[in-house]
């Protein structure tokens, strides 16, 4: 007869650095899904995972029970290679709404037939989430069942949906707890999180797009490229083809940061209009969709399929693919003919220059803090957030600025809320008489060949 498995012998076991088994964690996760494991020994288990981190063994068990802790999707009646991509997080990170069209537009009538089922998340930490910038969207349904998920996905080659409770609810329920445990950064944590959901998602091909700076949840190179081979390992070792792409997270990415004004901006992209602010956005997007049409057999190579991609965009195919998509999960496609009409804030302020030089360094964090504290991301679970509020930037690093020029534009459904923020813009933005050092936008690449 099996002996029973106490949480309290779990979390003890861990604090004290010991291997958990794999009975032990199926147990615990077992537990967080029947809500016989309290929120105090979850927030304890969280917390003994950061200190004393995961072995190979423990990793690879936690995402694989996380994984089947409820319905897994079943992809094959597409008849497609599935292929996604994930972002770590960072600010103004709204590159899955343009990769997602991009790469229908391209992928699902083609020849072999490419499809993205995509399952994001809501506001962790200073990041806000994909699922809280499409529900500003008026009707956008982004929590949808499986067979509603599958039925958009085959009319229009791509959706975007948010974690049911019937699919991967191990994450849902340790993933809101990560962003109040203080324990959203720790690469076991991230790495088990994000694999789960793919791999439920019964995907053929992962891009991961694995943020470094100061924006990034881990800002150390090292680190950041640590959790990248953590997860090209995991999704390799589950038959899915994997690479990551380790990013700079230097300043915000694109124009906006926030809610709505990041849907906005990707719409003009999605229309043509590329604003010079929005370059960097543009270029990622590309380099990602360009990765996932390669491996997904489109392109030879992913320069090829960056090509295809930034084709997407100029031809206005990625747009039609934007709007069934919409159209399908319910949202009102006629609120993209004036975006700038809808969600406007009732307080705005402008940040300007105190001196000349050029914009030289900001700590990107921070910046992320003050889009969450306008009212675009959280402090507790399930709290609202504000369509209208965030930042607009107006100058990327290495601009010469003169005084007096607005470096950024504050946005908030409440005028109280903005003095906090811009002190902190105003600390953090720093001007200097050189031009900073610049990263280039992608600084490595891991796939499996090079992890040998």
């Amino acid at each position: 007869m099996t002996e029973p498995i106490y949480p309290i012998d779990i979390l003890r076991h861990k604090r004290d650095g010991l291997s958990l088994s794999d009975a032990e964690i199926q147990s615990f996760i077992r537990g967080v899904v029947d809500h016989t494991t309290s929120d105090a020994q979850i927030g304890a288990f969280l917390m003994a995972v950061w200190l004393r981190g995961l072995d190979a063994r423990e990793l690879a068990t936690l995402t694989q029970t996380m994984r089947f802790s409820g319905e897994v999707f079943d992809s094959a009646p597409l008849h497609a290679f599935t292929v996604d991509k994930h972002s770590t997080g960072g600010v103004g990170d709204k590159t899955s709404l343009l990769i997602a069209p991009i790469v229908a537009a391209v992928g699902f009538a083609s020849s072999p037939r490419l499809a993205v089922p995509m399952i994001s998340g809501r506001s962790l930490g200073h990041t806000g989430g994909t699922l809280d910038k499409l529900e500003t969207i008026p009707g956008f349904r982004t929590q949808l069942s499986l067979k509603e998920f599958a039925e958009v996905i085959s009319q229009c080659g791509a959706s975007i949906v948010g974690q049911t409770p019937s699919l991967v609810p191990a994450d849902r329920i340790l993933y809101a707890m990560r962003d109040h445990t203080g324990t959203v950064e720790s690469p076991n944590l991230i790495c088990a999180s994000i694999m789960s959901k793919k791999l439920a998602a019964g995907l053929n091909g992962l891009v991961l797009d694995v943020k470094t700076g100061s924006g990034a949840f881990m800002s150390r190179y090292e680190d950041s490229k640590h959790l990248a081979r953590l997860m090209v390992a995991t999704g390799e070792a589950a038959g899915t083809r994997t690479a990551a792409l380790l990013t700079s997270m230097d300043e915000p990415l694109g124009r906006f940061s926030g809610n709505w004004v990041e849907v906005r901006e990707c719409i003009d992209i999605l229309k043509g209009i590329r604003h010079p602010m929005s370059a960097d956005l543009i270029e990622l997007s590309n380099i990602l969709a360009g990765w996932m049409l390669y491996l997904g057999g489109l392109a030879a190579t992913p320069e090829a399929g960056t090509a295809l991609a930034d084709e997407a965009l100029q031809n206005g195919s990625a747009y039609k693919a934007w709007l069934a998509m919409v159209a399908l999960q319910g949202g009102d496609v006629a609120a993209f003919d004036d975006p700038a009409a809808l969600h406007k804030p009732t307080a705005t302020r402008i940040l300007s220059a105190e001196r000349s030089g050029y914009l030289a360094a900001m700590d990107c964090t921070e910046v992320g803090w003050c889009v969450q504290r306008l009212g675009a991301g959280r402090t507790t679970p399930g709290e609202p957030v504000s369509a209208a509020a965030g930042i607009e930037m107006h100058a990327k690093l290495g601009t010469w600025i003169e005084a007096g020029q607005p470096l950024c534009t504050l946005f908030s459904d409440d005028a109280s809320l903005i003095d906090e923020p811009f002190t902190m813009l105003r600390r953090t933005l720093q001007i200097a008489d050189q031009s900073p050092v610049r990263q280039p936008i992608v600084r490595s690449i891991i796939t499996a060949e090079t992890l040998r």
